[in-house]
């Protein structure tokens, strides 16, 4: 198993009061870290992914804000840097019409693989009706679009912007029980009513983020209800290493995102307690194959799982200059046709 970096040891999610960590990693490693994850050698053949990429490699964090580029311009510049999937993003970004959302994928040669729901399952059955009729909004959708996954994402438990710890860190016993059979009603009603599969995605600020709060919560569901999209960057963020996740619970790995963390900028995060979203603005989240973790030992470790996977990349970048994305985007697709994907 390839060992990743001292980064993906260390979580931003330490207490106030704990020491700072600092991270032994120096520009000239990082340097080397890349030229290690380009590889030289013919790359093997990852027939079992189908990468793509979403709206959030483009800086598209909200239905609608001016800070971020028009969905038309999404859609063309994904699809000009070799792309051939996409996610939704938030509800409301794309087109919510099926028809013409259809008409403006198929015409680019573009289709869909997910969408993505927001939920706050831990706090019981009280929060069930407005959770489910957001997820029927997007699961119409995304059913609508011939995509078969919903990436749920738990709520956060401090505000971006402020810092300011809305909820407690930890889940008690009885929020814990609410989260996992909360997921596993949701999983069923999903696939009986929609024909979708959700996948729950491990990040940063939610209660599903650390290596041991993601295995808890393996261990608490059902594999025939609930599975994960694995993000390699917010694992790595968290102190997670994807390959040993993908080896060791490979089929609960239902779906990837593919991200990498800069372990120098994630260093003074974890130093200062910054929290998720002034994080993306200070580059956290950074082009491949510049971070951690390497990308070619996860992508391998996704191929001998013998299942087809989406692997869609994102990098976090809101708030982002329009003209940024698109470059990126074009030479990440290279990259990882140079890993085989």
């Amino acid at each position: 198993m390839t060992p990743l970096g001292a980064a993906e040891r260390l979580c931003p999610t330490n207490r106030p009061n704990d020491p700072p960590q600092r991270l032994p990693v120096t520009a000239d490693r990082r340097e080397e870290s890349r030229s290690m994850s380009v590889p030289h050698a013919a790359p093997p053949v990852l027939d079992r992914l189908r990468v793509g990429s979403a709206p959030d490699s483009w800086g598209v964090w909200f239905p609608d804000d001016d800070q971020q580029v028009p969905w038309q311009r999404f859609l063309d510049e994904v699809a000009e840097a070799g792309y051939e999937w996409i996610e939704l993003g938030p509800y409301g970004y794309l087109p919510t019409d099926p028809a013409v959302l259809h008409d403006e994928i198929a015409r680019r040669s573009l289709r869909v693989s997910a969408g993505t729901i927001f939920t706050s399952l831990h706090h019981g059955p009280s929060v069930w009706d407005k959770t489910w009729a957001h997820v029927s909004e997007v699961a119409t959708l995304t059913q609508a679009m011939d995509a078969k996954h919903l990436v749920v994402i738990p709520s956060f438990w401090r505000d971006d912007k402020t810092a300011e710890e809305i909820e407690p860190r930890e889940l008690t016993v009885e929020q814990w029980k609410h989260l996992t059979t909360g997921m596993e009603r949701l999983g069923k009603r999903v696939r009986d009513e929609f024909g979708l599969d959700i996948v729950v995605h491990p990040h940063a600020d939610t209660h599903i983020d650390t290596e041991e709060h993601v295995e808890r919560f393996l261990h608490a569901t059902d594999s025939g209800l609930v599975n994960l999209c694995l993000d390699t960057g917010h694992y790595a963020y968290c102190g997670g290493d994807s390959v040993k996740l993908i080896r060791t619970y490979g089929e609960r790995i239902g779906y990837l995102h593919l991200k990498q963390v800069d372990p120098d900028i994630l260093g003074d995060v974890v130093a200062k307690g910054t929290p998720f979203g002034p994080a993306v603005r200070q580059g956290v989240m950074c082009e491949p194959p510049l971070g951690v973790p390497a990308l070619p030992p996860v992508l391998q470790a996704a191929q001998e799982l013998d299942v087809d996977l989406f692997a869609i990349v994102e990098q976090d970048m809101y708030p982002c200059p329009p003209d940024q994305p698109f470059p990126i985007a074009e030479r990440t697709r290279r990259f990882l046709r140079s890993c085989g994907a």
